[in-house]
């Protein structure tokens, strides 16, 4: 049954952060993963994992400023010794935080080059990072977002293209974050490019679509796809990375119920 848990960053808003990993361990939760660990000191957040009993399952490489807009600087041929700088720190931090994944952000395709230069430069960054990972028993993911709504000129934006960057790359220290609410909006047919690229699957998110709220509020069959995920041997986390329609604790409920039925972990 699938391992769920919870974004911190979107979820237990009601509450400062640090508090919020109580809360996501009194609500049933063994993992937690956040945007970014950077705002924060990595002992401080080690004592909050410690003493909640919760795994760090994820968090991302430094994206750039994000208060600015920026969405990653992989691909960002004029950001690379920035990037490089971003490996060490998200390193350093999976380290501390027991953290075996990180996320890599492509970024907004940059002004003023060509498609090919920031391709050439997000397969180079990889390289790097994936290299400068593995020793430490580190694995790099890379994500597709989706274009449509959420993040317009995102340089990755289909599965396709991900694993076509991932292939390139050639490491077996890269794999392929799965974003079910952005391909959904994508390109659909979910449970199919799941089992399809199973082995490429290092980490599923979810959220509803329409609204990105938790499952139940839109078009996704999830009671379906948690099941399906058990039927193809998935074994990785599902972190729930939705926007609660109103209350934490109130949209929960779909939680709640695929506990009790012994659905969820």
């Amino acid at each position: 049954m699938p391992r769920f848990a919870a974004n911190l960053t979107m979820l237990f808003n009601e509450v400062p952060f640090l508090d919020r990993f109580e809360k996501a361990a009194q609500a049933g939760f063994r993992g937690v993963e956040y945007l970014f660990p950077y705002a924060w000191d990595k002992q401080e957040l080690r004592a909050r994992l410690d003493e909640w009993g919760l795994v760090q399952v994820l968090h991302n490489m430094p994206p750039g400023d994000w208060d600015a807009g920026e969405r990653g600087i992989a691909c960002h041929p004029d950001r690379v010794e920035e990037f490089k700088r971003g490996v060490e720190q998200a390193g350093e931090y999976a380290l501390a935080l027991g953290c075996r994944q990180v996320n890599c952000l492509a970024g907004l395709a940059p002004a003023g080059y060509e498609p090919g230069q920031l391709r050439d430069t997000l397969i180079s960054n990889l390289e790097y990072a994936t290299a400068q990972l593995k020793p430490l028993g580190i694995r790099v993911l890379v994500e597709a977002i989706n274009s449509r709504w959420d993040m317009p000129g995102f340089f990755l934006d289909s599965t396709a293209k991900a694993l076509e960057i991932i292939a390139a790359v050639g490491s077996d220290n890269l794999g392929y974050q799965y974003d079910v609410y952005h391909m959904q909006i994508m390109e659909g047919d979910l449970a199919r490019t799941l089992e399809q690229h199973l082995g490429m699957i290092g980490h599923i998110q979810i959220a509803d679509n329409p609204g990105r709220h938790e499952p139940g509020t839109g078009e996704i069959n999830f009671d379906y796809l948690f099941q399906h995920l058990d039927r193809i041997g998935y074994q990785g986390w599902v972190s729930c990375e939705y926007r609660p329609a109103g209350d934490t604790e109130s949209g929960l409920g779909w939680f709640k119920a695929l506990r009790e039925r012994g659905l969820a972990r």
